[in-house]
């Protein structure tokens, strides 16, 4: 069996109460997949200084996130955590000659279980976490992708969290957004284009790059979900979610998809 990679926008914590289209989506693309032996998560939420990978048997559910509606702290998402997986992760790591160690303290983030509260609403399949390192680019987060990329056939589905657009600045002001879907449809054109030399250079190439990533964490997560799809990134279909709160794109993109013809 192998699984394709994911780029999800996660867009606000007010996600786990508003799915949207975007949730609704995720849904049933939880339903098509086969099933994964479990979910390993790269999320902008946790950056370290180098790679870490979570290996607690039962990472705790973090509400790292303030301002939001009280019903979101009492959401929990008690998916068991894999650390067997995690070991595996940082061999191949180690392989790739890229330093990895084990965290078993880290807790999970509303970068993965938002997302995955709609993905796998039964929180039964082990799920564990990657660390984004704080001073990786594309091309460090290609390789670090590129590297684990095995994994996907081994029934390990590769899910990268962040956002199409991300400017908090801009925070549900629907006149502040007319950059959004410009940039979005650029991002769009250039992933069905294979176009990973603009992609890479997107904050050149793109309209409105700077006013979309005033800072770039949360769109460096989809190089690492490209990365894990090796050659067969360009067989790859967007899903899209629209836009929430006026200035993000919800986005998500589907990586080295299946054939009709091909078996998972």
């Amino acid at each position: 069996m192998t699984l394709p990679s994911l780029f999800i926008s996660h867009g606000s914590p007010e996600f786990a109460l508003e799915p949207g289209a975007l949730g609704a989506a995720l849904r049933r693309l939880g339903q098509e997949l086969p099933k994964p032996r479990a979910v390993l998560v790269m999320s902008p939420h946790w950056m370290a200084r180098r790679v870490e990978v979570q290996s607690s048997p039962a990472p705790r559910t973090v509400h790292d996130f303030g301002g939001f509606s009280p019903a979101l702290y009492e959401l929990d998402y008690p998916a068991p955590g894999a650390p067997g997986i995690a070991a595996e992760v940082i061999r191949r790591l180690s392989l790739a000659g890229i330093a990895a160690s084990d965290n078993d303290r880290a807790g999970r983030d509303h970068g993965t279980w938002v997302p995955l509260l709609h993905m796998y609403p039964d929180a039964d399949l082990p799920v564990l976490q990657i660390a984004q390192p704080v001073d990786a680019g594309p091309a460090e987060l290609l390789a670090l992708g590129r590297a684990l990329a095995p994994l996907r056939g081994e029934g390990v589905l590769i899910v990268a969290s962040g956002g199409v657009t991300h400017n908090l600045y801009d925070f549900r002001s629907a006149a502040a957004g007319s950059y959004v879907q410009p940039f979005a449809e650029w991002l769009a054109g250039r992933v069905a284009a294979g176009d990973l030399a603009a992609l890479s250079d997107y904050r050149q190439q793109a309209p409105h790059a700077t006013r979309a990533h005033p800072t770039d964490e949360h769109l460096l997560p989809l190089y690492f979900a490209i990365g894990a799809a090796g050659d067969d990134w360009s067989r790859n279909r967007r899903i899209e979610g629209g836009i929430s709160d006026g200035v993000l794109a919800m986005d998500a993109y589907l990586f080295a998809e299946p054939s009709p013809s091909e078996p998972a």
